[in-house]
């Protein structure tokens, strides 16, 4: 299979497909310019308004930035200006026009609890990250982030395996630093596998 995630740095998301011999190719800005393969994986470092896939995906990610959407940061969208709001719903369009030239029957749009809801349409399912902790040895994930999914009718959202969130909210105790919005918007790899596991079986 030939997976596709958008604006995704860390490559969490496409991590289980790779370790099962599948082709992933992962695009953002941060990668350094243009494609870089190594081994099943390739990187891409563009904007996804500019860039554009060759051939056919089976599924598609797309993880674009929430700074400018997420509603945790409403009390800061007045100053921000409308400008910004734009630019934030293009790079969701432009994620959304590589979804339809790539051929996925199956995809996802992520974003936390946000505008999207208002300036696209509701999203088809919610989650947080420990509510998918079982899928890991040993289990981890245990703490909440609100998340949302817009997804294909073919995109198959997995069963979950609830563990304890112990850890409580612990992307908003988070301290400053250079790495930190990376850290605050990495897919949680619990949710990885179980997405990995509920979508591939029986497209292969």
């Amino acid at each position: 299979m030939r997976v596709l995630s958008l604006c995704d740095y860390t490559g969490n998301m496409v991590r289980p497909w790779l370790d099962a011999g599948h082709e992933a190719t992962i695009v953002d800005l941060q990668h350094p310019a243009g494609e870089h393969g190594d081994g099943l994986l390739t990187r891409v470092g563009a904007s996804v308004l500019e860039w554009r896939p060759s051939g056919a995906y089976d599924v598609v990610f797309a993880f674009p930035p929430c700074t400018d959407l997420a509603v945790s940061g409403a009390r800061h969208f007045a100053s921000k200006g409308p400008e910004r709001l734009k630019t934030a719903l293009q790079v969701v369009l432009g994620c959304m026009e590589i979804v339809m030239q790539s051929g996925a029957p199956a995809w996802a749009v992520e974003n936390p609890v946000s505008r999207l809801a208002t300036y696209w349409r509701k999203p088809d399912y919610t989650f947080d990250p420990w509510e998918y902790g079982g899928y890991l040895d040993p289990v981890g994930d245990r703490y909440s982030k609100r998340t949302c999914l817009w997804t294909s009718v073919a995109f198959r959202m997995p069963m979950k395996r609830p563990v304890h969130p112990s850890e409580g909210s612990k992307m908003h105790r988070m301290g400053p630093s250079k790495e930190r919005a990376n850290l605050r918007s990495a897919t949680p790899m619990g949710f990885a596998q179980a997405v990995y596991e509920a979508n591939c079986k029986g497209r292969t």
